[in-house]
């Protein structure tokens, strides 16, 4: 078995119990969950299968909304940002992508954030709009979207600084 493989099915199912066990307790000001588990699209290696990927993107949203009792809006978010992230991939990189020897280790650190904060806001864009699904209260979705991004964004540079590799 190729090592690529045990390391992703170890952040997935990690990934996937210190949401449910730990971030979905937590609820700062009342209201903010920061949702870590999108780490894994984020560290998914970027040439494998596409295929592959949206659908291990469904499983991992369909197991937080299994144990947070959401009705597949987790599913769904990360099914869109599974879809779109060569597009963000493309904006934010350029045509490195293409590049076979291309690595997300390899770029500056302002690509990685911006690939990262673009990646949680659709996340949660998404999420929002679906769980609120009013455009009546469309304050309340911009609310939701920059507090709890805001606090994703930042918990999810802590582990990526906590357990990436780090360069020489």
């Amino acid at each position: 078995m190729n090592n690529n493989y045990f390391v992703n099915i170890i952040r997935f199912v990690l990934l996937i119990l210190v949401q449910v066990l730990v971030f979905n307790r937590l609820n700062f000001f009342g209201f903010i969950n920061p949702m870590v588990y999108i780490l894994f699209l984020y560290w998914f290696p970027i040439k494998e299968n596409r295929a592959a990927f949206i659908g291990l993107s469904f499983l991992l949203g369909l197991f937080i909304d299994l144990f947070s009792d959401t009705m597949a809006i987790h599913a769904a978010s990360t099914v869109t940002i599974a879809y779109i992230r060569p597009a963000i991939m493309r904006f934010v990189f350029g045509v490195n992508i293409e590049f076979q020897s291309f690595r997300l280790s390899n770029t500056t650190r302002a690509q990685q954030f911006t690939f990262l904060a673009l990646l949680i806001i659709v996340h949660h864009a998404v999420f929002f709009t679906l769980e609120i699904f009013s455009f009546a209260n469309i304050l309340l979705i911009l609310k939701k979207v920059v507090a709890i991004g805001a606090a994703s964004i930042i918990l999810c540079l802590l582990f990526n600084s906590l357990f990436s590799a780090k360069k020489e």
